[in-house]
């Protein structure tokens, strides 16, 4: 008889589909792996089963325990289904910007799930980073397996994945792309890749608000490029342990509405149901074979998850005419918003050595209720209101004579040109009074409620 003797062993082998009608005007031949025929419909389940395998060969794991991790929902899921399997218990954190189809299907499959904020720093205490990382603390037998940091991760694609793409291309591959989030993905395969053929040329996918291509470029991880983003799955504000840069040769960002919409396009025109990042990967690998894929050259696109994970977001009319990521409702962005102003209001900022008198005078003499601060050199360190200026001075009137830079609050958040009004308007608050954006040219430009109201009414 033909069978498996458990859900876990069919991981793997999956299969690789030629891409015919997005490739339209493209070169060479542009294969997806399609990773979502695992039985977890995800290429994470390739990693969950090396990351507790690994454990339970190290002691770390014994019989009983309870795996917690921080996820996206895809790794949760594929430890859920190993956990089924080998019989432990599961407790997952995930920030709140994920769709409720990946906590539901967690839940569905026995999992604790703790939803946690998505806009807070990786090490603040209420973060799905740092939660997870309490829990491992407090519950005893409990394993953390960190896909980020964990190498496992990489090790399961470099054992896996690599050598499928080698095999069924008979080493005719010639480009390798992906999404890269923990960076095991990319990285494993491409250096299984790059052994057997070096000249296979790697390109990573990064979106909008993650560090990874600028890191990549020069060296610098640049706080000021993060800032919240809608996909799921793609990009980072930390940098990984399994992020090799040395095995990525370049980097594409692709914007949260283009990868919306070639995920859908996948759907319809190719017949392959795709998750939100997928969009990403099939969107920035195009964009850079369009100007450098050769006749002969092989390019495999990996495909890292399923649409069911989506159905209340990129597949839902009304929740992408609500994000102007569909013509018939056409949001303004914050590019159309910087545009209007035509160069004309220069960015005002506050130096954080000046005493708080003379920035409420700058304040008035400009007619603006919040500014940023800047250190000597020009960097953005901080950001001042009128609000909180006047509540510290109800409180003690020789705040006056404070500097700035002992009164400020936080940077106000850097933002996507491409991001439209609603999104923008989602991500003003109490504690976050204005938004910032470098246009193309690098130059920073400040977006307040009284920008956003104006794009809205004209």
């Amino acid at each position: 008889m033909n069978y498996f003797n458990s859900i876990i062993d069919t991981i793997g082998n999956t299969p690789l589909v030629k891409l015919n009608k997005v490739t339209k005007g493209i070169r060479g031949t542009v294969l997806a792996k399609v990773e979502y025929f695992n039985p977890g419909n995800s290429v994470k389940d390739r990693i969950a089963i090396r990351m507790i395998e690994d454990a339970e060969k190290a002691g770390i794991l014994k019989p009983g325990g309870t795996i917690i991790e921080g996820t996206s929902g895809n790794t949760g899921f594929g430890l859920a289904l190993a956990a089924i399997a080998k019989g432990y218990k599961c407790i997952f954190t995930m920030a709140d910007k994920q769709s409720k189809e990946k906590i539901d299907i967690l839940r569905a499959v026995g999992a604790d799930v703790v939803v946690c904020p998505t806009n807070v720093e990786p090490d603040d205490p209420r973060s799905y980073y740092s939660v997870a990382k309490r829990l491992n603390r407090e519950i005893p037998n409990s394993l953390y397996p960190n896909q980020y940091d964990n190498l496992s991760n990489t090790a399961a694609h470099y054992d896996s994945t690599g050598p499928e793409i080698w095999r069924d291309t008979e080493g005719k591959i010639t480009h390798f792309a992906a999404g890269v989030g923990t960076g095991g993905t990319i990285c494993g395969t491409a250096k299984f890749l790059k052994e057997q053929k070096p000249g296979v040329m790697t390109v990573g996918i990064d979106t909008y608000g993650s560090v990874f291509k600028k890191y990549k470029e020069t060296g610098i991880f640049d706080e000021r490029e993060i800032y919240p983003y809608l996909t799921e799955g793609i990009g980072e504000d930390i940098l990984p342990q399994n992020v090799d840069f040395s095995l990525i040769d370049h980097f594409v960002k692709v914007t949260d509405k283009d990868a919306a919409i070639m995920a859908r396009r996948l759907s319809k025109e190719e017949g392959l149901f795709v998750g939100w990042s997928t969009g990403s990967a099939v969107h920035g690998a195009l964009e850079w074979a369009r100007e450098h894929l050769t006749d002969e050259d092989v390019m495999v696109i990996l495909l890292p998850d399923h649409g069911t994970r989506y159905l209340a977001k990129i597949y839902n009319d009304t929740w992408m005419k609500d994000h102007g990521f569909l013509e018939s409702r056409e949001f303004s962005t914050a590019r159309d918003i910087v545009r209007s102003k035509n160069g004309k209001a220069k960015l005002t900022t506050v130096g954080q050595d000046l005493k708080i008198g003379e920035a409420i005078r700058l304040l008035n003499q400009h007619g603006i209720s919040q500014i940023p601060v800047t250190n000597a050199e020009g960097e953005i360190v901080g950001s001042l209101t009128d609000s909180t200026i006047l509540n510290k001075l109800i409180e003690d009137p020789t705040v006056k004579d404070l500097h700035v830079g002992e009164v400020m609050d936080k940077p106000f958040k850097f933002v996507a040109l491409d991001n439209t009004v609603d999104v923008l308007s989602s991500l003003i608050d109490r504690d976050n009074k204005a938004l910032l954006v470098r246009d193309e040219n690098q130059q920073v430009h400040i977006i307040t409620q009284a920008d956003l109201l104006a794009a809205i009414t004209n």
